[in-house]
């Protein structure tokens, strides 16, 4: 079943934005350092804009400043610690750059090699730009270089399935099915993303879903075998404090001190007005994906019926549905200590 635990060694390709934040270059870095376990064959280099917080985070800036909190509800909640930060500091939120999709991708593209580079694994044929935006229609997909890559490798072999870790926005997963909906039967996609499938909450805070929101519900609708690992409650537990990474992760080798360099220099602390690190720890999300394919016992799942993303981003539920496997848990303590171990023998 396609939806099984893994045994043995592991056909896999990531999708990721690695230069929107920093845990795709911790879970980029841990694959590489386990290709005992992985057979990486691609690495794609996915969207990202922070583009869409412009509009709202100003429109809370504005009613702060004029003493009009009152007035804030609904989704705008979520600006107001960080307009409390950007107002203690004296930040000018109208000066924050936010970059737009095609120019987040290039910067992951980037990235992507510097990983490799700096753990000296040869990156030649492995990594592969992707789409330049989200989808505008199911009709029309978005070809790129790693759409044609994944399609290739998906329909490269017929006995052993192509694990799919998505840690991004899904453009170039949905348009490679949409291209080629014969590779439905060859993959098995694991993506991080929003809240569990029984909680009736909006979506709307988790970055991977909503800056593509179509390529979101496809995957929940087009029967593809998925491991659905919710971020808040579930990934959101894989959190690391600084006096962690200068004990573990400080001075192991170039990648480490790149990833120490990364925890205290964080662009998202930027853009919520964060300058300190005191008493804070950072989520490492994703390296939810990587653990469940590593040991499935560090991240319990379940099989339940695939919910429908509706457009006002909350879960449809039908018994009638087809199923997908559902992370509930993780084993924090596990995946820092094999992340570590690694990071450790690897110098």
């Amino acid at each position: 079943m396609a939806l099984a635990p893994v045994n043995g060694r592991i056909r896999l390709v990531i999708d990721t934005d690695a230069h929107n934040e920093i845990d795709d270059q911790f879970a980029i870095a841990w694959a590489l350092l386990s290709q005992d376990r992985f057979q990486i064959e691609g690495v794609y280099a996915a969207p990202y804009s922070f583009a869409q917080h412009r509009e709202p985070m100003l429109r809370v800036y504005e009613l702060m400043k004029a003493g009009r909190e009152a007035e804030i509800s609904g989704d705008l909640v979520m600006y107001v610690d960080w307009v409390h930060n950007f107002l203690n500091e004296g930040i000018d939120p109208h000066q924050l750059p936010l970059v737009g999709p095609e120019e987040g991708m290039e910067r992951s593209y980037e990235e992507i090699h510097k990983i490799y580079e700096l753990l000296g694994v040869d990156a030649t044929g492995k990594v592969f730009r992707g789409s330049p935006g989200y989808l505008s229609s199911l009709d029309e997909p978005i070809r790129s270089t790693a759409v044609d890559h994944l399609i290739e490798r998906a329909l490269a072999s017929n006995d052993e399935p192509l694990y799919v870790a998505a840690i991004g926005a899904l453009p170039n997963v949905a348009s490679a099915i949409l291209i080629e909906p014969e590779i439905i039967k060859h993959i098995v996609v694991l993506w991080t993303s929003g809240y569990p499938s029984c909680f009736n909450l909006s979506n709307s805070p988790s970055f991977n879903l909503v800056q593509d929101v179509l390529a979101s519900q496809l995957l929940y609708d087009c029967g593809v075998p998925l491991v659905y690992l919710p971020g808040f409650n579930v990934g959101a537990q894989l959190s690391i404090s600084e006096p962690e990474m200068v004990a573990w992760v400080k001075g192991r080798g170039a990648i480490g001190n790149y990833l120490y360099q990364l925890y205290v220099n964080n662009p998202i602390n930027a853009l919520r007005g964060v300058d300190d690190h005191y008493g804070r720890s950072w989520v490492i999300w994703d390296l939810i994906n990587f653990a469940w394919l590593l040991n499935p016992d560090w991240v319990p799942s379940q099989l339940v019926r695939a919910p429908r993303l509706t457009d006002e981003l909350y879960w449809a539920h039908d018994s009638r549905r087809h199923w997908m496997r559902e992370a509930y848990a993780v084993n924090r303590d596990a995946i820092f200590r094999d992340f570590f171990t690694k990071l450790e023998n690897a110098q």
